[in-house]
């Protein structure tokens, strides 16, 4: 189980101040549930449906990119007909050299989510995959 105060959403990365939860309509305009937010960092992640548990660490504009073009590889990549959710995890730790508890695109920094989107996306292409690419990649 991860515990780690930035890995769970309840301390700001780039602050180090504690984060706030609230209900995502005050960022989005419509309530998909709770999330943290840092305030004074415009930092913030949304919490797994129906509960307050944070799903990774607070994100600033530019981690967020990071974790979408992460995700836009790794979703691709796991959803293949050749490859399920959980093995694919498990590939993806060992190349990352981490515990597998500690893969997820939610507690990675912005270096970590480059890496697993270049890992993803060259074994996409080895495998001769169909897939949707990041804008300018």
């Amino acid at each position: 189980m991860v515990t780690d105060p930035i890995l769970t959403g309840k301390i700001c990365p780039y602050c180090g101040k504690e984060s706030e939860l609230i209900d995502s309509a005050e960022v989005y305009g419509e309530s998909y549930g709770a999330m943290y937010i840092c305030r004074d960092c415009n930092a913030y992640v949304g919490c797994y449906s129906g509960t307050t548990t944070a799903l990774g660490r607070l994100a600033d504009a530019d981690l967020r990119k990071a974790k979408m073009r992460a995700h836009l590889y790794l979703d691709q990549l796991w959803k293949d007909r050749r490859h399920r959710r959980y093995s694919t995890y498990t590939w993806l730790s060992k190349q990352l050299g981490i515990p597998r508890e500690l893969t997820h695109v939610g507690m990675s920094d912005i270096e970590q989510c480059r890496r697993i989107a270049e890992i993803c996306r060259s074994r996409l292409i080895q495998e001769g995959v169909d897939f949707e690419t990041w804008p300018g990649d």
